[in-house]
């Protein structure tokens, strides 16, 4: 701590809040406190201003970081002397996500997404749709009637009645949804069969709007689809199954049962590894993003099939998402971490920050539904880690990011240090709003967790 002829050096601080409930009098202006303060003194100093029956926890931002030092420290570590008026934003204090629900499993669960409160997963070469109270709405068909023929690696909803899937089959799947409400009465059919890849599809995303698939393969594509039969063309004859491979069984049901088979609207070529996620830019349907083994991310521009952007990086890339508002995508990687890359031309370096802690490949990303800074993780280290990218240091090779909270797996608790290897690899993660955080893992369980205002955001802060 640092002291000027005994007393102790002060600093005058401009405290202010967005969250108008929480609001100090204009009239105070800038305060003079120690700079040795830390964030719970300081989140007690507010609170005694603020004159609150019950103390409300409390963060501190400096020019868009969390405070994690004292005052003194941040001072020294930025250049600034305790001349300067610092500007303070204060905010509620991060909420930890608790365990809400686990479904259990009779094999791992690859991939999970949510609609309407209703999850959505795969695993083996099936997938199943449940309800908030565990219950079982329905199951995609079996292999000879129509479903996938190999382990389901990714499931989507493209809409409230219809589902996208992928596989080790090397196809892209659509299907019709209906829901009647009551346990395992609901249906899913076969609607659309997607054929072009030459190898494995490990991932998909959707859009909705548009009726458009991107695809993600281990023959290095990225595939672009339509959900529509008639704007399709039509599917690679050399790709499809032949007639003697799929047994008696199967042609008898081809009689009786047909499911239209379709190729893609273009495959997007340019990695030379294994693509291991593809996304639609959230602003832009026309523009699309992917990762790759071969530690690249490429920015697409899908109506002319052109490559417009190439970043690369130290590490293989094993997922993708989009923090648009803040013009970042984060790519997890097997370096065990979390890369954020501005993909603008603009951008002078390829990697904005690196959010660091986990212990083994980040293999799934999802971005926090109702804040423009947070995104959750999903590790082989058996782990889901929170990240606000405003909690941040310096590091020797740039800004490192830090995670807010730890979500284990509950199948795992009580065991100690959770290492790749003990049957807890999480595989998939997805945030919603409503639900909360979703994970799917090793452990054949998908696991719930929620929290209220996890990350602190903006939309909140200005009500």
């Amino acid at each position: 701590m640092a002291e000027t002829g005994g007393l102790q050096t002060q600093v005058r601080l401009q405290l202010t809040t967005r969250d108008r409930k929480l609001a100090l009098p204009e009239s105070l202006g800038p305060i003079l406190v120690p700079s040795s303060l830390r964030r719970y003194a300081l989140s007690t100093l507010v609170n005694n201003l603020l004159g609150t029956e019950k103390p409300i926890p409390l963060e501190f931002l400096i020019n868009g970081s969390y405070l994690r030092t004292s005052v003194d420290d941040y001072l020294t570590a930025n250049g600034f002397s305790t001349e300067t008026t610092l500007a303070v934003e204060y905010v509620r204090a991060l909420i930890p996500p608790t365990h809400v629900a686990s479904f259990e499993h009779d094999d791992w669960v690859s991939s999970v997404d949510v609609l309407s409160l209703s999850p959505s997963n795969a695993r083996g070469d099936e997938m199943r749709i449940w309800n908030t109270s565990s219950q079982v709405l329905a199951t995609s068909p079996s292999p000879s009637d129509g479903g996938h023929t190999s382990s389901v690696t990714s499931s989507k909803f493209l809409s409230p009645t219809k589902l996208v899937s992928s596989g080790l089959d090397r196809t892209v799947r659509v299907w019709n949804y209906r829901a009647d409400g009551a346990e395992a009465s609901g249906k899913v059919a076969p609607q659309l069969e997607l054929y072009g890849h030459r190898g494995s599809v490990n991932s998909i995303a959707v859009h909705g709007h548009t009726n458009r698939i991107l695809s993600a393969s281990a023959d290095h594509n990225v595939g672009v689809w339509s959900t529509s039969k008639s704007q399709a063309p039509e599917a690679p004859s050399n790709l499809l199954p032949s007639a003697s491979a799929r047994g008696s069984k199967r042609r008898k049901l081809d009689q009786s049962v047909t499911v239209p088979q379709r190729g893609p609207l273009s495959l997007l070529k340019a990695h030379t590894e294994a693509v291991s996620e593809a996304v639609f830019d959230s602003k832009d349907s026309t523009v699309g993003y992917s990762a790759s083994w071969d530690h690249t991310v490429r920015t697409w521009d899908l109506v002319t099939s052109a490559l417009v952007d190439t970043r690369t990086t130290s590490n293989a890339l094993l997922s993708l998402t989009q923090l648009p508002e803040l013009h970042l995508l984060a790519a997890g990687s097997s370096g065990k971490d979390v890369k954020l890359i501005d993909p603008r031309d603009t951008a002078t370096t390829v990697s904005a920050m690196t959010l660091r802690g986990h212990y083994n490949a980040v293999v799934s990303l999802a971005k926090d539904p109702e804040s423009e800074y947070g995104i959750i993780s999903g590790s082989h280290d058996g782990t889901c880690r929170v990240w606000d990218v405003r909690s941040k240091r310096s590091g020797k090779d740039g800004m490192v990011g830090e995670s807010i909270y730890t979500i284990e797996r509950e199948s795992a608790k009580g065991k100690g240090r959770i290492v790749a290897g003990e049957g807890v690899k999480v595989f998939g993660v997805c945030w919603d709003k409503a639900l909360g955080i979703v994970s799917a893992s090793e452990d054949k369980r998908v696991q719930i967790n929620r929290g209220s205002g996890i990350v602190s955001q903006r939309s909140q802060t200005t009500a």
